[in-house]
């Protein structure tokens, strides 16, 4: 048998001591272990701070978004009358809107008018000429008999509650006296009519507000000039929107 050659016995051993079974794996030392595992803890904690901030958002999303309003689909009870103003620039626009935010509560400023008179002027801002002209409308005018007239669909704007006419009802409620005050047909009438608002608009009390709360004017003059009319009046607002959720 030949005799094997002395590097190549020496290539031979080198491989058996580089691949024996038995052969012990190199280990690290404490602190790169150590380093290992810091490093690992704050890759993990990372990616935990990622999952909690993303599912927060999602959450967040989720309970803040609003719910979908199909106004156009939105078919009006037979309680009250449906009286549309004639399609012009200056008291109905014919602008379409997706959503109502607020309701707005308005006075006539017109003691001892009705429901009709109210509607009649709206109507007649229509045959204006000339340079100096007067937009104004809303969506429901409530007589002091409780009469509820409606004369622009809910899916069109109203001229009543700039700067937010395109995200809000107004409804124009009439009084006896200069003083602005409701009669109590009106104030059964408007709890009525909000209520039904409310439930078809996914909306509540706190969504009830006056014009004075969007533009600063005077009206409706008497829940302006008496806060605690108008704190009263909410409460029975918001007495019509329970009934109404509960029918």
């Amino acid at each position: 048998m030949a005799r094997e050659d002395e590097n190549e016995r020496g290539r031979k051993s080198d491989m058996r001591v580089r691949f024996r079974p038995d052969a012990k794996p190199v280990r690290q030392s404490k602190r790169q272990s150590g380093r290992s595992m810091r490093l690992l803890i704050a890759v993990d904690a990372v990616l935990l701070l990622a999952i909690l901030i993303a599912g927060g958002m999602l959450l967040y999303r989720s309970q803040n978004r609003e719910p979908e309003q199909h106004l156009s689909e939105i078919q009006a009870p037979d309680w009250y009358t449906q009286d549309f103003l004639t399609v012009n620039p200056y008291s109905r626009p014919g602008t379409k809107r997706e959503r109502v935010r607020d309701i707005v509560i308005h006075y006539v400023a017109n003691p001892g008018t009705g429901a009709k008179q109210n509607r009649d002027y709206f109507e007649g801002l229509k045959d204006q000429s000339g340079s100096k002209t007067v937009s104004a409308s809303s969506h429901y005018i409530i007589g002091s008999d409780g009469t509820i007239l409606q004369c622009i669909p809910l899916d069109e704007v109203a001229y009543g509650n700039y700067p937010r006419n395109d995200d809000t009802v107004s409804i124009e409620c009439c009084h006896p006296d200069a003083d602005g005050r409701f009669t109590d047909a009106t104030i059964k009438s408007l709890a009525k009519l909000t209520g039904w608002l409310c439930k078809e608009l996914s909306l509540n009390e706190k969504h009830i507000i006056r014009h004075h709360d969007v533009s600063g004017k005077n009206c409706p003059k008497y829940y302006v000039e008496h806060e605690d009319a108008w704190r009263a009046l909410k409460k029975k607002l918001a007495a019509g929107i329970k009934e109404a959720k509960a029918e």
